[in-house]
């Protein structure tokens, strides 16, 4: 699925530890049976140019590459001209980035700022677009706030959109948001890390239509399907060898070129550093051990409980959920006794947020479990179920409400 005409993007930058893909002869088969696998996966037959970043992704505008035809002067000793020129520059770049968050108010994900912070654009050419009240970006929002950029002078290049949101689990309309960037000339990266292993589900891969459509897709294995950590893919419509154009050295001592075998094994120049380990033979075993069906039965176990989770929360008193969850994120309130039935009460949210950190406290130190807990927009903290491990049971979910309520019953 290669894209047709166009300059390449300038730079394509993953942050963080990249995960290697097999560097020698012994892994290549195991690179090329994955590649097909998560290709077909996310929407097209033909093989990706893929690679393994622990986090999301920046990309840069193409024109940071173009060399002027005049000298730069010398500037050693001279500060002030210095910082003009790199400002001069970074004006060029991108001014403005298009990136999700939950509301106006709220930052989007960290590492997206991060890596604005990393490639120089500053954590303020990062824009947050707003969302629903399920945590979904608003189409009509984005396409407002590229032509504020516009209208400001920016440079809108890249829209990220999330398959499967930290906290909600909510996934973005991606239909719509494809649209938007179709329209308008953008790249659209989708942050699949949490929710990209659902396309394995026949049953609830329709939370990821338009998946298809992406420019780049970041997936975590190591997180829904429980790869051992870590196990991260990053996948590319581009099927030009982008990453090895854009960050390739071409260092003779390392990457010879008159090797007795394929160069082409020889991944290593794609990235930002060297070394790396070679995680995908983690995918590539599970995969064979587990098949298709097998993990699609994994996924579809996981929606399961996490049903089960949230009927169960229906049905006692005393826990409220945020609400009604379309991923495996289960996000309710423990209610204590002394709070119920004072929903009214003046100081009553200010009360009911200090009351996860107390029962995170002393589940921990009774040794029974661990469930994260967060604040969330104008929401008080609650806690936040995530039901991943393929090893739960009913069971389980019936002994984590139980304990709840048996740690919660004096507050």
């Amino acid at each position: 699925m290669e894209k047709g005409g166009g300059d390449p993007l300038g730079l394509l930058c993953p942050m963080g530890r990249p995960e290697k893909l097999a560097l020698y002869r012994g892994g290549q088969t195991r690179v090329e049976e994955s590649s097909r696998a998560i290709a077909g996966c996310f929407g097209g037959g033909q093989k990706r140019d893929w690679q393994c970043p622990h986090v999301r992704v920046l990309c840069v505008s193409p024109k940071i590459l173009m060399a002027d035809s005049e000298a730069l002067p010398s500037l050693a000793g001279d500060p002030v001209a210095v910082e003009a020129l790199l400002r001069a520059v970074f004006g060029v770049v991108v001014d403005e980035a298009i990136q999700k968050g939950t509301n106006a108010s709220q930052k989007c994900h960290y590492s997206i700022q991060k890596g604005a912070a990393f490639l120089g654009l500053g954590t303020d050419s990062v824009r947050v677009v707003k969302a629903d009240e399920r945590g979904k970006m608003v189409p009509e929002d984005l396409e407002r706030q590229i032509g504020m950029a516009e209208a400001e002078g920016a440079v809108p290049f890249l829209v990220s959109a999330t398959s499967g949101t930290t906290v909600l689990g909510a996934f973005d309309p991606l239909e719509a948001i494809a649209d938007v960037c179709q329209r308008h000339g953008l790249w659209l990266h989708v942050d699949a890390a949490w929710g990209g292993s659902v396309l394995l589900s026949q049953t609830h891969r329709h939370l990821l239509d338009g998946i298809q459509r992406a420019d780049s897709v970041a997936w975590n294995p190591h997180k829904l399907l429980a790869a051992g950590l870590q196990c991260s893919a990053l996948l590319l419509q581009d099927t030009s060898n982008l990453l090895k154009r854009c960050h390739g050295s071409q260092a003779s001592y390392l990457f010879q070129q008159d090797k007795f075998y394929d160069v082409a094994l020889d991944t290593g120049d794609k990235v930002v550093q060297c070394g790396r380990r070679v995680d995908c033979l983690k995918l590539w075993l599970m995969w064979k051990a587990q098949g298709d069906q097998g993990l699609e039965r994994r996924i579809d176990q996981a929606f399961a409980l996490a049903r089960y989770l949230v009927e169960e929360i229906k049905k006692r008193e005393g826990l409220e959920l945020v609400m009604e969850p379309e991923f495996v994120n289960v996000c309710f309130w423990f209610v204590p006794p002394s709070l119920r039935g004072k929903q009214d009460s003046p100081d009553y949210h200010e009360r009911l947020s200090k009351v996860a950190p107390m029962l995170k406290e002393r589940m921990v130190k009774e040794g029974s479990m661990m469930i994260g807990y967060q604040p969330h927009g104008t929401r008080g903290n609650f806690f936040r179920v995530v039901v991943a491990n393929p090893a739960l049971t009913c069971a389980d979910m019936d002994f984590l409400l139980n304990e709840l309520e048996r740690l919660g019953q004096d507050l």
